[in-house]
């Protein structure tokens, strides 16, 4: 029997919680239901998701994606957050591929660690995650007196239409996962 369950695959068969299992049921209605998203959404699933308070009354929904899966939800990935959105009314959805960050080598350790594994790398890939339907085009990071850093991240203004109204989930959904403080804008274009 198929059911919402093949949706969503957790790690050491843990049980996902309820929210997961309604992310994923709503996976296994579009499958369903959308004839567009039907071949697309076959083979594909979630790890987990959780749910943020964005400011206010928003709140944010992030899908964590397996890794090797990704570029099928990329293929996907405007219709798919656009009925996500639908079904979740209110909320916006961020998809993100779950990485890994392994720690330095020991001291005299022949063993590397791949550089997509290092904190940095992983950082980095999950912000172009978060902003997916745009793309990052440059990065600004200001230093204050206190000591504190603010990361500025201009996006495509090719994808303002799509994205405007998500700047301010897209920041705090970062530094909730990151720990980072991040403000997006796009670049002012000279006429």
């Amino acid at each position: 029997m198929y059911t919402s369950r093949k949706k969503i695959h957790k790690d050491k068969d843990v049980e996902p919680t309820e929210f997961e299992e309604s992310v994923a049921q709503a996976l296994f209605d579009l499958e369903n239901t959308s004839q567009d998203l039907k071949s697309d959404l076959k083979d594909l699933f979630i790890n987990s998701a959780t749910q943020f308070d964005v400011s206010g009354s928003r709140k944010a929904v992030v899908i964590h994606v397996p890794y090797r899966l990704r570029k099928a939800f990329r293929k996907v990935h405007v219709k798919l957050v656009r009925e996500l959105e639908k079904k979740f009314s209110g909320k916006d959805v961020i998809l993100i591929a779950t990485r890994r960050i392994l720690r330095p080598p020991k001291k005299g350790s022949a063993v590397q660690r791949p550089r997509s594994r290092t904190l940095t790398a992983v950082h980095e890939a999950m912000l172009e995650d978060i902003v997916l339907p745009a793309e990052i085009v440059g990065k600004r990071i200001r230093y204050r007196i206190d000591g504190t850093k603010t990361m500025k991240i201009f996006l495509d203004p090719k994808e303002r239409n799509n994205t405007e109204y998500k700047l301010e989930t897209f920041s705090a959904v970062y530094r909730k996962l990151a720990g980072k403080d991040v403000v997006f804008e796009y670049p002012v274009t000279e006429a």
